[in-house]
């Protein structure tokens, strides 16, 4: 196995340690991104392409096929008349989830995270369902629809938590549009609603009361304190 500048790494580090093996499986860049982008279901080669922006063709084909091999994802062919092929996790790399959810939960407590930072629209549904505060949540019931690029996606609240995959919004209680940046900038970044609503980066329809009270359902972890 190589690296993008062509060092050769050892495949394995040859340690018994479950969490040794996790990265032999996903240790390399770009590996875990992969397996993020497909966690909300299967996806075209360009699709990922265009989701990880900074990722190349050939890194993306050999993280593909390396987690193909290790049996985390696998391919098909999608029938007439889309003929096309994509990429899907096996069930037991939908498994992985709860793991992003910890990492992730973990990561924004440092210091250095900025959620300002450009995301995807499946990292930003996955947020969501990794940073709800269920007592804030717990006595809604609603469906919001999410409009964000060329994705679209539905939650469902219900009893403490919500429950999100890709479709068609038509008919949600509220729908928002507009580029996954904005937003989590409303969401996470404390950028008011109406100000970006002004400024035509996100478009709200439905219900306007749910909407604000939306956006506080799920605050960030307290930063760790450095020395």
């Amino acid at each position: 196995m190589e690296l993008e500048k062509g060092t050769k790494v050892p495949r394995s580090y040859a340690d018994a340690c479950g969490a040794a093996h996790a990265l032999d499986l996903v240790g390399e860049r770009w590996a875990l991104l992969v397996i993020r982008e497909l966690m909300l279901g299967p996806k075209r080669f360009t699709d990922l392409r265009a989701d990880l922006p900074g990722i190349s063709a050939n890194v993306l084909t050999q993280r593909l096929e390396g987690l193909e091999s290790a049996g985390i994802l696998t391919r098909r062919k999608l029938p007439p008349p889309v003929s096309a092929q994509v990429y899907e996790l096996t069930p037991w790399g939908y498994e992985a989830e709860p793991i992003f959810q910890e990492l992730g939960r973990w990561a924004a407590r440092s210091p250095s995270h900025d959620p300002r930072l450009p995301l995807s629209a499946n990292s930003l549904m996955l947020s969501f369902r990794t940073m709800i505060d269920r007592e804030k949540a717990r006595w809604l019931r609603a469906t919001i629809g999410f409009r964000l690029g060329r994705e679209t996606f539905v939650g469902r609240l219900a009893d403490g938590d919500i429950e999100i995959e890709r479709g068609d919004p038509t008919g949600a209680n509220l729908i928002f549009t507009g580029p996954p940046t904005a937003l989590a900038a409303a969401v996470y970044g404390g950028v008011p609603l109406a100000a970006l609503e002004a400024e035509g980066a996100l478009k709200v329809e439905g219900d306007r009361a749910l909407a604000e009270r939306f956006l506080t359902l799920f605050p960030l972890p307290e930063k760790v304190e450095t020395p």
